[in-house]
């Protein structure tokens, strides 16, 4: 784990993502890389990962990429988020989050989370987050 991907993972603590349980493996400008066991808490009947609770994870991932691209100050929000589901994510399974960029400019980001269960692919989202300039 590199010094980023901790600092993710601890800045997450008592929060959101954390409550999610996601794991950060890999955090860097270039993509976000993390990982959630699918617990029966996070389900719907019978044994299925609820569909916001994907979206949740594939949002914290754009949210955290787009961090580590921001000018010192800034802040972020996401503005627009779409899903495509493709298949289930079962109770006990875990699921893997790659995030990528499609856009990284100065007002907006767009980025693509592919979430997936043992490489088969679960869902699709791409979401944009707009850069918050920092106070004057």
């Amino acid at each position: 784990m590199t010094d980023i991907t901790a600092a993710m993972q601890e800045g997450v603590k008592g929060l959101f993502p954390e409550l999610l349980g996601i794991q950060f493996v890999k955090a860097e400008p270039e993509g976000v890389r993390a990982e959630l066991t699918v617990r029966k808490e996070l389900c719907t009947v019978p044994g299925i990962m609820h569909g916001g609770a994907i979206m949740g994870f594939a949002d914290t991932l754009g949210a955290v990429a787009t961090a580590l691209n921001l000018p010192q100050g800034a802040a972020t929000t996401t503005i627009e988020s779409k899903t495509n589901f493709f298949a289930p994510a079962r109770s006990g399974a875990t699921i893997v989050g790659d995030c990528t960029p499609l856009h990284r400019g100065k007002t907006t980001m767009v980025w693509q989370t592919r979430v997936t269960v043992d490489e088969k692919l679960v869902a699709l989202v791409t979401q944009t987050q707009m850069v918050i300039a920092p106070r004057a």
